[in-house]
């Protein structure tokens, strides 16, 4: 989609980025595509994420947009890079713990409806808000899935807040997996591509990449990303996986979605939250 094809100077570029220093990282248009901060809140706890529920208050370089906001600097944005053709949503919390990315892409949706819209979420509420999704243009969904197996992710997931439950341990596991199946099921029965985020932990996760391909294939997956741990956090101890090992992972995840794999943590479908 191209909205604007008058010329463009490298002063308008530093114009934007002085006035938008947050989004340096987030502005792609050799991948044609932009990343908008818009989700303040997450409503799980990864032992590899640092940042906490409130993903703002613990990012001291964090930026978060009203959605008005990001409907303004994506005008600015496609005005300088028409070759933007993917709106993504990744963060810096869940994008569906509030309201912000749907309110977000119904902006967007409403000014650009030929724009690809990218969502990534740890997939806990994916099922209850597939439809309004859909309504708002989105059709590309990244999800978060780093186990299928209820004492895996309880390794993985410290805690799970839902509908005012504070839930621990293999509950929380097993009602975030259940959620995760349901709300792929669901995006993918509307017509949504959507593709699986799995952080590769050694001695954790490794022996278990296979089965959540073939489980996620199962409800409707298309893709699947294996990225691999930056040690952080409660897993600050923990080591980075090899290139053997990353490639091992691909290798037992291609025998039911295809695959790629990441040295770096990507985000919507190139970014992570959780």
């Amino acid at each position: 989609m191209k909205p604007h094809t008058a010329p463009r100077s490298e002063t308008q570029y530093k114009q934007f980025f002085q006035k938008y220093p947050y989004l340096r990282e987030e502005v792609n248009p050799n991948c044609g595509r932009i990343d908008l901060p818009v989700s303040p809140v997450c409503n799980i706890q990864c032992h590899f994420c640092k940042r906490g529920l409130n993903k703002e208050q613990n990012q001291s370089n964090s930026v978060i947009l009203r959605p008005d906001q990001a409907f303004r600097v994506l005008d600015d944005a496609l005005a300088l890079w028409p070759e933007i053709i993917t709106v993504g949503i990744a963060g810096p919390g869940d994008t569906l713990a509030s309201p912000h990315a749907l309110e977000t892409f119904r902006l967007v949706h409403s000014k650009y409806p030929k724009l690809g819209k990218c969502l990534n979420t740890n997939g806990l509420l994916l099922r209850e808000k597939a439809e309004a999704l859909a309504e708002a243009g989105v059709n590309m969904i990244s999800v978060n899935m780093n186990a299928v197996n209820v004492g895996i992710l309880a390794q993985i997931c410290s805690y799970v807040l839902h509908d005012n439950k504070y839930m621990t341990g293999e509950i929380a596991a097993r009602w975030l997996i259940l959620a995760q199946v349901a709300g792929i099921r669901a995006t993918a029965d509307l017509g949504m591509a959507v593709k699986i985020n799995t952080v590769l932990i050694p001695g954790v996760n490794d022996h278990h990449i296979s089965e959540v391909a073939k489980v996620a294939a199962q409800v409707g997956a298309r893709f699947m990303n294996i990225m691999p741990l930056v040690p952080q956090h409660k897993f600050s101890d923990r080591r980075s996986p090899t290139d053997q090992e990353l490639n091992a992972a691909k290798m037992a995840a291609e025998r039911y979605l295809p695959c790629c794999c990441h040295s770096s943590t990507p985000g919507g479908m190139l970014k992570t939250s959780g």
